[in-house]
């Protein structure tokens, strides 16, 4: 196996592993057996767990920020149809089987305390989602003010999906946004 079918292996295993018990029940035995990687390998292109949690976070930012962009850009050129596209990509989501919140929430509610890497990874994802949200409210001719609130609604909606186990949270927080939308644009 090269190098880089361990590594991927082992953050296949890791983004599992840690999403699905949490990434402080995970020890690198058990990511060493899931990946099927040898624990020398393992450690030789991971030092420190810390290095896979924060790869598996790296991945996970590209995973987002691609699945959301693709959302986004299906929805076409209307702009509040743009923004109300993050939605739409937060139910299909959370109608997953595997859903289980945001894994950058989970991170930060673990590790953010005690792990100041972890805790800048978690706060530059969630202000580039912002920062982003806030690009789409701009096309919109809308309030910046509006990004903030779409953006709060959008990880509110995550929070309260995972803990509720209910997918309808993403159509209600849609519902929000349209009000919140129509308000500002008139």
């Amino acid at each position: 196996m090269t190098e880089e079918e361990a590594r991927e292996r082992i953050l296949s295993a890791a983004e599992e592993l840690y999403y699905r018990k949490g990434y402080a029940a995970v020890g690198m035995d058990e990511l060493r057996a899931a990946s099927g990687v040898s624990l020398r390998r393992l450690y030789a292109l991971f030092p420190a767990k810390a290095d896979i949690v924060t790869a598996v976070l790296d991945r996970k930012h590209g995973e987002w920020e691609s699945g959301l962009t693709g959302a986004v850009t299906d929805a076409g050129d209307d702009p509040r149809d743009r923004l109300l596209a993050v939605y739409g990509y937060l139910e299909d989501w959370f109608c997953t089987d595997s859903f289980r919140g945001c894994a950058f929430i989970n991170a930060f509610g673990e590790l953010g305390g005690t792990n100041p890497e972890v805790a800048a990874l978690v706060r530059d994802h969630k202000a580039s989602f912002q920062q982003y949200m806030a690009g789409l409210v701009t096309d919109a001719g809308a309030p910046a003010s509006l990004a903030a609130q779409l953006s709060i609604l959008a990880e509110g909606a995550q929070s309260t999906a995972a803990i509720s186990g209910d997918s309808s949270v993403a159509a209600q927080a849609r519902g929000a946004a349209e009000v919140l939308i129509d308000a500002a644009v008139r």
